[in-house]
C-alpha cells in the first residue's frame, strides 16, 4: 500500500511580465483558468486536496478556485522556498510525500507527476525533481551530475559557468519530496543576495547532508513550458489545442483542419460528427453523434443533439434538438431553443 501524498501548487507571483490586472493563474487556457490545470493535473495522482498557496490577487484567486483547493497565503514574496513554507501548517506531520508544482506550468500532466512520484518511492533519497531537456535553455537553471548520475546541484544561469551554461537538461521546478525532510530542510536554505529563498537550494541541503537527489527527465519537452507572457500563454493554448483535438480524433471526431479547429477542455463530442474549418467549441458545450459543425461556427455553453447541422452561425447558451439545422447566418442565445421549421 503506498504511503499518502499530497500535492502543493505555488501560484503566489505577480506576474508582472503578463501586463495585466488579471492575477496570472487566472488567465484563461482551453476554456478554464490557467490555474484549472494543474489542479486537475494533481487530482489525478491524489485524492487529498491540493495546498495552494496564494498571493497576489489572492481573494480573486480564491473566489474563482473555490472548494477546490485548500488555500494559504504568502503575504510577503520571498521566494519560492519561502512560499513552500506556508504550506507547512497543513501538511508538516503528516506522513508520506508531498508533490510540488506551479500554478503557472499548466501542461504538466498527470501522467509525469506519477512516475515523479514512483522514482521518489523508490529512492533512498529525501526528494526527487522534473527535468527537461532543451537545445535553447529559456534562462533556467541547470542540473547538475555526479559521476553516479545523482543530482548535485542546480546553478542558475547568472551564477554558470561556461562549462554548466553548456548543459542542457533543466530544472523544470516540480519536485516530490518526503514529508518528514521537507519543512526542517526548507528551514536551513539561506537568503539569496536577492533577498529572496529559493526552492532550488534545497539540493544543496540534501547534497550537504550526504543524500541523494534523483532527476527525472520529462518525456516531452513541451510540459515544463511556464506562463510569464502572453506569448507563452499563446504557445501553450496551441500545445493544448493539439492534445484536445488529438484525443477527439482518437474518439471518432473528424476535424477537416485541426489548426483552424478550438475545443475547450471541458466540451463533449458525439462520435461521427464533423468539424469544418474555423469551429471554435467553447465552455461546456455537448454536442451529439453524428454532427455537422461549420465552418465559421461558434458554439458556447450550449447542447446539441443528434445529426445537428450548423454553418456560419452563432450558437450562445441554447440547445438544439436532433436533426436541427442552423445557419448560414444565424445567432441564437439565451435560451433559445431551434424552432420547429428548422427542425428537419
Amino acid at each position: 500500500m503506498y504511503e499518502p501524498l499530497n500535492a502543493v501548487i505555488l501560484a503566489a507571483g505577480f506576474g508582472k511580465r503578463m501586463q495585466s490586472s488579471l492575477p496570472k493563474v487566472l488567465h484563461p487556457l482551453a476554456g478554464v483558468p490557467m490555474l484549472e490545470h494543474s489542479l486537475r493535473a494533481a487530482a489525478g495522482v491524489t485524492s487529498e486536496l491540493p495546498v495552494v498557496v496564494i498571493g497576489h490577487g489572492a481573494e480573486q484567486v480564491r473566489q474563482t478556485i473555490g472548494e477546490k483547493a485548500r488555500f494559504v497565503l504568502q503575504e510577503q514574496q520571498l521566494g519560492t522556498a519561502h512560499a513552500l513554507q506556508m504550506a507547512e501548517p497543513q501538511l508538516a506531520g503528516q506522513p508520506g510525500l508531498v508533490l510540488v508544482t506551479t500554478g503557472d506550468m499548466p501542461l504538466l500532466t498527470s501522467a509525469t507527476f506519477l512516475r515523479l512520484i514512483d522514482i521518489q518511492r523508490n529512492s533512498s533519497g529525501p526528494f526527487s525533481m522534473l527535468s527537461v531537456v532543451l537545445p535553447d535553455p529559456h534562462g533556467f537553471g541547470r542540473v547538475v551530475r555526479g559521476s553516479n548520475g545523482a543530482v548535485n546541484a542546480i546553478v542558475e544561469e547568472a551564477q554558470a559557468t561556461p562549462e554548466i551554461l553548456a548543459i542542457r537538461e533543466l530544472n523544470a521546478s516540480v519536485y516530490c519530496f518526503d514529508n518528514a525532510w521537507l519543512w526542517d530542510a526548507l528551514r536551513r536554505i539561506k537568503l539569496s543576495p536577492k533577498g529572496e529563498y529559493y526552492l532550488t537550494d534545497v539540493v544543496s541541503v540534501a547534497v550537504g547532508e550526504g543524500l541523494q537527489v534523483q532527476a527525472l527527465i520529462a518525456d516531452d519537452p513541451q510540459e515544463a513550458l511556464g506562463i510569464n507572457t502572453r506569448e507563452h500563454l499563446a504557445e501553450a493554448a496551441a500545445v493544448l489545442r493539439k492534445r484536445i483535438n488529438s484525443r477527439w480524433m482518437l474518439e471518432g471526431v473528424s476535424m477537416v483542419d485541426p489548426a483552424s479547429t478550438y475545443i475547450d477542455v471541458d466540451v463533449s463530442l458525439g462520435r461521427e460528427t464533423l468539424l469544418l474549418p474555423g469551429t471554435s467549441l467553447q465552455g461546456k458545450t455537448v454536442i451529439g453523434d453524428g454532427c455537422n459543425i461549420g465552418p465559421d461556427v461558434k458554439i458556447v455553453n450550449s447542447t446539441l443533439g443528434a445529426g445537428c447541422q450548423v454553418s456560419y452561425s452563432v450558437v450562445e447558451e441554447s440547445q438544439l434538438p436532433d436533426g436541427a439545422l442552423v445557419g448560414p447566418f444565424t445567432h441564437l442565445r439565451n435560451g433559445q431553443v431551434v424552432p420547429s421549421q428548422l427542425v428537419k
